[in-house]
């Protein structure tokens, strides 16, 4: 077989995972308990993941905002990206990730493929994170100056 994103996308177990988004996405606690899960093996698994590390972590935060009903994304993003997560999670899917040096190859095709299909949904995010943080400094130094 021939891994290839379609290949991944199209695969049973991505179905088993889009089935099970809806779930986690409608459950704000199931959520928060899926992305610890994922922030533990994007952390213990840098080196397979490197190439889309950076947006996978900000989507881990962008379903955390979600979580807290600080951000709101549109369900057919939000239900793609959360698929994409349980994938991620899933220790036996396409490939399975105790075989060594293959097994993130599938994760790592279809997070980059998810990437590619919520692009403008994930740079929206990151605008409204560096406003937010702005914002905080801001406030910040506003409370530092009035003491």
């Amino acid at each position: 077989m021939i891994l290839t994103e379609k290949t991944v996308h199209d695969s049973v177990a991505f179905a088993r995972a889009r089935s099970k988004a809806d779930e986690y996405a409608g459950d704000p606690g199931k959520l928060s308990s899926l992305l610890d899960k994922a922030s533990k093996k994007a952390e213990a698994k840098k080196g397979p993941l490197s190439e889309v590390r950076d947006s996978l972590m900000a989507c881990l935060r962008l379903l955390r905002a979600c979580a807290q009903k600080r951000y709101s994304l549109p369900w057919q993003s939000l239900s793609l990206i959360v698929a994409a997560v349980v994938y991620f999670v899933m220790p036996v899917d396409l490939i399975p990730d105790f075989i060594l040096s293959l097994g993130f190859a599938d994760d790592a095709a279809l997070l980059a493929w998810t990437f590619r299909q919520v692009r403008s949904d994930l740079d929206d995010f990151r605008r409204w994170e560096m406003a937010q943080e702005a914002a905080d400094q801001s406030a910040g130094s506003d409370a530092a100056e009035a003491s």
